[in-house]
């Protein structure tokens, strides 16, 4: 009996604490700040037979919260203060970390408030990037603490949280923002796995701090499902976003424009003068533009005048006709042969491609964006490229030479396009490997990988392990293409793909039939 009216105590204690907050809220959105107030000014001693009374101006209105910012406020005060209060005992760059996390929650509910009173913005304008820019800065710092802190021991902790910021940017989406929170959540939860099984035993207050963490993925998709289901709620008859904004900083409600200031007394301004006599149109005196030459008047006006069209031409003399005079064509320059037919020029405005050595050198790039990761033009001297993929993400590799590229965890596909000597190391994968328009290349499989797909690839090795030995290989346009298993002995066994095919028609089967032509002796 006392551990229930204990628990009952508990809980009232927090309904108390979740009420005031709430009263808090309420109190300082509708107080208007120090100094809004208007001041009157004494009245000037004019007669009182000319003097206009002023009604005084109108206290600021308080900011209207709709329902669905609240609904955001008590998701604030509750599960994302818990994760930051979990990251404050942890502390150090946990606790940095969980301050721009933080900061990028508090600019999303700046956001959903003014847009509950402005017209919708495009989401490719400028001015929609400027007014999601303290989201993105927000995302931005809390994955440049995982990358500038790479040897830290919480190293985990710190790419758990990089790896799900991203669910910030479900207020871009316009259609179940919620699947966006929910791959997010599927990205973070790789590493989120990984500190709670190496803590599991030994603190387990980093367990708490992860689940903190999740519980956050939850209740926001949540909330987007019951209140933006379809993307961003706007009003329609509000005003331009950034007069919401300048409203809402200043702490008052947004208004329509003042009129003009009444006169102070006295007789209105007499009108403006009329206005003079309307200029006269003299179309007599307009002269007519001079036709252009050229064009196909002109060809037909030279035509018809008959002899006279060719009585500009100059007359040749008899001594400069080459067909009567055979020491003019001993001494032409005009060769025997057949004259080599030049190539044709290129038309206006194009330029001949640059050869591979002149090319400008596009520097590396390693990103992930969304659920895929980017990886471009990395060569020998950019260094071996080593990422930690989950189920959700796939790899995307384009105009890489002569490197070394290591995926670790379960991802679900590979895809490369334009490489040359790349050597692929994978654990393992949902999908497939896809390999186009390459040479030199190698795959290395440690687990199991079901498909792998080739296509216009030259000299290629595929090493795979006892587990992927089942893995199906299809190729088109390949040549040189060697795979190596494991036998029996614990030895590696080189196996060529065929290259040559013969195919004929069978009159007796009345089909066609494919052969792998192989060759003895």
């Amino acid at each position: 009996m006392a551990t229930n009216n204990m628990h009952n105590l508990v809980t009232l204690i927090k309904r108390l604490e979740a009420a005031t907050l709430r009263l808090e809220d309420m109190a300082s959105s509708t107080i208007p700040p120090i100094g809004s107030q208007a001041v009157l000014e004494p009245a000037s001693s004019a007669p009182a037979s000319t003097a206009v009374s002023t009604p005084a101006p109108a206290a600021p209105l308080a900011v209207p919260i709709p329902e669905s910012v609240e609904r955001f406020d008590e998701f604030l005060n509750q599960t994302v203060q818990k994760y930051v209060k979990t990251s404050n005992l942890i502390g150090g760059l946990v606790a940095e970390q969980a301050t721009s996390v933080l900061e990028g929650f508090v600019e999303t509910r700046k956001f959903l408030l003014a847009a509950s009173q402005s017209k919708k913005l495009d989401m490719n304008s400028a001015d929609f990037q400027e007014a999601i820019k303290p989201i993105s800065e927000a995302i931005q710092a809390t994955q440049e603490i995982k990358d500038k802190n790479r040897g830290s021991p919480f190293f985990n902790h710190l790419g758990m949280v990089a790896d799900g910021i991203m669910l910030l940017a479900w207020i871009t989406v316009q259609s179940r923002p919620d699947k966006l929170i929910d791959e997010s959540l599927s990205s973070a939860e790789y590493l989120g796995n990984r500190v709670m099984q190496a803590n599991k035993n030994t603190d387990p207050q980093h367990t708490e701090w992860v689940k903190t963490f999740y519980q956050i993925f939850k209740d926001l998709s949540e909330y987007a499902k019951e209140y933006y289901n379809n993307g961003i709620v706007w009003n329609p008859n509000g005003k331009p976003y950034k007069e919401v904004v300048q409203c809402l900083d200043s702490g008052s409600a947004p208004s329509a424009p003042a009129a003009s200031p009444a006169p102070s007394g006295g007789a209105p301004p007499p009108p403006p003068p009329p206005p003079g006599p309307p200029p006269v149109l003299k179309i007599n005196e307009q002269k007519a533009e001079p036709a252009q030459p050229g064009g196909f008047s002109s060809v037909m006006s030279e035509l018809n005048k008959g002899e006279a069209v060719t009585k500009g031409l100059k007359k040749v003399d008899k001594s400069q006709m080459t067909h009567k005079n055979p020491s003019l064509r001993a001494g032409s320059t005009v060769p025997d042969g057949p004259a080599a037919r030049s190539k044709s020029p290129a038309p206006p405005g194009t330029k001949p491609p640059k050869p591979e050595s002149m090319r400008a050198k596009k520097p590396a790039k390693k990103a992930l964006e969304g659920n895929k990761w980017i990886i471009e033009n990395y060569d020998a001297a950019a260094g071996n490229v080593e990422i930690e993929a989950s189920i959700s993400q796939s790899i995307l590799i384009s105009r890489c030479h002569d490197v070394v590229i290591v995926v670790k965890g379960k991802a679900n596909a590979v895809n490369i396009d334009n490489c040359d000597k790349v050597s692929l190391i994978v654990d393992t994968l949902v999908s497939t490997v896809d390999v186009v328009r390459s040479k030199n290349f190698q795959l290395q499989v440690n687990e199991t990988i079901p498909t792998v797909l080739l296509d216009q690839v030259e000299q290629a090795t595929i090493w795979l392990s006892k587990e992927s030995i089942s893995t199906r290989v299809f190729q088109s346009k390949t040549d040189n293409v060697n795979i190596m298993v494991v036998d029996e002995n614990d030895d590696s066994k080189e196996l060529p793909l065929p290259s040559q095919i013969c195919s004929y028609y069978d009159p007796e089967k009345r089909e066609l039939i494919s052969e792998i032509v192989s060759h003895c002796g």
